[in-house]
């Protein structure tokens, strides 16, 4: 058994999927924040217009497929490797 191991993808396929799963990250914090704060009942006192926010709905889910797609065309795509 031989000493040295070949890795299966190149560094730029490596440096692909970890881009991608920084944008993954990325969008679900953009989608995170806070909500309905609770009262002691249980009811949200006042509704909070935040989670209908353009960052929210559209940035975020944008974001999150883009670090999706890069994470698939770096599992697919073959680079060359340098000699």
């Amino acid at each position: 058994m031989s000493a040295q191991h070949e890795l299966i993808y190149s560094k730029m396929n490596y440096m692909l999927i970890g881009i991608g799963a920084l944008l993954v990250v990325a969008g679900f914090f953009l989608m995170a924040g806070g909500g309905n704060e609770l009262g002691p009942d249980g009811y949200a006192y006042e509704f909070d217009e935040s989670i209908y926010s353009f960052r929210r709905l559209t940035v975020a889910p944008i974001v999150i497929m883009l670090g999706f797609i890069t994470v698939a065309v770096a599992i697919l795509k073959k680079f060359k490797r340098p000699e």
